[in-house]
């Protein structure tokens, strides 16, 4: 009995195995240069829903061949934004299925000759079909990451076109985020229902930039950058790659390295044939996260001329470029060469109206309160963010933990793990050259007591590791760590614990003990460094209770006094790295009866105002920050009550740091 047993559990093992996994190449941001232009389509869509129950209806149809309003009643849609808000509507809010957007844009005679027109999605959750002029142009799935496709052969130039593009949002057992579609009787006929385990709103639609963009015929298809540093001098190793007619033999590359300010500190023109090489910088100036230097964020821009082997000039892209190291080791996490500890948050890109789409303003916003508290760094929970806000995280020097779109995964098969890779693969392909992002995160609170988990998630972090060496690999675990099966492919094991909120609800006297002793087995069982990536209790902004009570501002503040406590307790040990709040803001989720219009256990609220645990919790960050990177504490930390008192304060302050 014993052997069948153990020959069933070989067999489940082996249902998995190591298919090859399609790559997406290239799918540089658009950016103008010399040889480039760009045009944005952001703006006023045409928006049509389909029926629930006959979500494949247009495609039989062919509503793509004309204008959707010819087909269909069609409303304004703004994009890029999540469409479930915008209206009045629920069925539009909560529609499961497909949805319709089309414009029109017109494309210079200019365009036509010697030039390849581009067209690349910054994101369409879940699932899009792109159409031009009614011919298939790209299809892609996969929320939050950007697709693109040569559609110069599809355009009528000197004249208006049409883009039409087909939006599917449902979640089944194979896609990356997992979810479920069921039936239930409604008044009136059959209702079809979205479910998913995952603690966030399904928003969908176009939620980030799109674009139109030119290249010349044979173009810089790639370019990837890593960096080192040796003393005062950085190393800038590249390697680029092309595409078109001109054949590899007959092309060069030649590199310049400009600094902040515009000044030329490298340069270097490879052979022919020969498209990569290393150039020095000396007097470097590293890329160092806000807070651990005077000057975080520093970038130098690389710039990258395709040249034809006779020097004439073929295309040019230019890529910001932060010049820094990453180690770690059993205990530690390195950045040039200097300890790291983590203080930040876990997020959700999330506000009212727009759902999940890209908004300036809101970017902005955040980051002024990431470093008005004093944070260092977040994790992207639980999808990659926009490609600008990766962009903005470099040059304020907020490290990310770059994670990809998989949540709450279970039931593990060949086609899920497929799909997962990919997932990997493009948000690599994507972010590889960004400063800021420090960690890959494969996961976020995966079934890892199940048995294939181990199986699994080795197949999924070997991948990712066979992307990118330089970086180290986590994922954020939930199940306890007796039970975990997949800790041991990790780098950096990172855990959510919820003690005092969903564990011991209330019980602040248990709390501090059982978080310390949780940590001290994750670290004996793998031997990794260890951080703790969510901690929390859900919190109703200006509802005051004394003594505290669940859902109260003092509670969220006596809850996070007991993890600090916890926390100081095991950075003493060497090996914890890092405390990340759950959740930076408010956030939207599905309809259920324990939560009042969403998560509320956001420092912040959704409209990215403070509660009163934010300035506990700034105080905290910057006395870190004083004590680990000897930064300097803003001048409004402490409001003046009484002489007598502030010295109280700065002398405890003083004290707790010497300790």
């Amino acid at each position: 009995m014993v052997i069948l047993i153990i020959l069933a559990h070989l067999a489940l093992g082996m249902v998995l195995t190591e298919n090859e996994v399609t790559r997406v190449e290239g799918a540089l941001y658009p950016h103008e240069s010399e040889t480039r232009e760009v045009r944005n389509l952001d703006g006023i869509w045409n928006f049509v829903k389909s029926d629930e129950g006959n979500p494949t209806q247009g495609v039989r149809e062919q509503w793509y061949k004309d204008d959707l309003s010819k087909v269909k009643t069609v409303i304004p849609m703004p994009v890029p934004a999540s469409y479930n808000d915008i209206t009045t509507d629920p069925e539009i809010r909560d529609h499961v299925g497909t949805v319709w957007y089309d414009r029109t844009f017109f494309v210079p005679n200019s365009w036509r000759d010697n030039q390849r027109v581009w067209l690349r999605f910054g994101s369409v959750h879940y699932e899009a079909f792109v159409w031009i002029n009614g011919e298939t142009a790209v299809k892609h799935e996969i929320g939050h990451l950007p697709f693109e496709a040569d559609i110069t052969k599809f355009l009528k130039f000197g004249e208006q076109n049409r883009i039409t593009v087909l939006c599917d949002n449902a979640l089944i057992q194979t896609t990356i985020p997992q979810g479920k579609i069921s039936e239930a009787q409604r008044d009136k006929g059959i209702a079809i229902i979205q479910s998913y385990t995952f603690d966030f709103f399904n928003y969908a639609g176009i939620h980030r930039s799109v674009h139109l963009f030119t290249t010349p015929k044979t173009y810089i298809e790639d370019v990837k950058i890593t960096t080192d540093l040796k003393e005062s001098t950085g190393f800038i190793f590249y390697e680029v790659t092309s595409n078109g007619d001109i054949p590899l033999e007959e092309l060069r590359v030649r590199i310049q390295i400009k600094d902040k300010r515009g000044n030329l500190v490298g340069k270097q023109t490879t052979k022919a044939s020969e498209l990569k090489g290393v150039l020095n910088i000396e007097n470097v100036k590293p890329w160092w996260p806000y807070l651990m230097d005077p000057e975080p964020g520093y970038l130098y821009t690389t710039e990258v001329y395709l040249e034809g082997a006779n020097g004439k000039l073929i295309d040019v892209y230019r890529v910001k470029t932060g010049i820094r190291t990453l180690t770690w080791t059993e205990s530690s996490f390195l950045i040039n060469g200097k300890p790291v500890y983590f203080r930040g948050f876990g997020r959700h890109e999330d506000s009212d109206i727009r759902g999940k789409g890209l908004d300036y303003a809101l970017l902005t916003r955040d980051f002024n309160l990431l470093k008005w508290i004093g944070s260092n760094v977040y994790r992207t929970s639980h999808y990659p963010y926009s490609e600008e806000s990766m962009q903005f995280a470099d040059e304020q020097g907020i490290m990310i933990i770059d994670e990809c779109p998989s949540v709450d995964t279970e039931n593990f098969n060949q086609a899920l793990l497929d799909k997962h890779k990919s997932s990997l693969q493009q948000l690599v392909n994507r972010d590889k050259n960004h400063a800021c992002v420090v960690m890959w995160s494969i996961a976020n609170e995966p079934r890892t007591n199940q048995y294939n988990a181990d199986t699994y998630f080795g197949s999924v972090a070997n991948y990712t590791r066979d992307l990118d060496k330089t970086r180290p690999i986590t994922a954020a675990i939930a199940v306890p760590s007796k039970d975990d099966k997949a800790g041991r492919h990790l780098d950096i094991i990172s855990f959510n614990r919820y003690n005092g909120w969903y564990s011991n609800t209330g019980r602040l006297d248990m709390i501090t003990d059982h978080l310390v002793e949780e940590a001290i087995g994750w670290h004996k069982k793998y031997n990794r460094p260890v951080l703790m990536s969510e901690y929390g209790a859900d919190t109703v902004e200006g509802l005051h209770i004394l003594p505290s009570y669940v859902w109260s501002e003092e509670f969220q503040e006596n809850l996070f006094a007991k993890h600090f406590k916890a926390f100081d307790t095991l950075r003493k040990t060497g090996w914890f790295i890092g405390e990340f709040v759950w959740n930076f803001a408010d956030f939207k989720t599905a309809q259920t009866i324990t939560r009042v219009g969403g998560n509320k256990k956001g420092v912040f609220t959704r409209s990215r105002q403070p509660k009163s645990v934010a300035h506990l919790l700034r105080k905290r960050y910057f006395a870190i920050g004083k004590e680990v990177d000897s930064c300097r504490t803003p001048e409004d930390l402490f409001q003046y009550i009484a002489t007598s008192f502030n010295d109280v304060c700065i002398k405890a302050e003083n004290t707790a740091i010497s300790n």
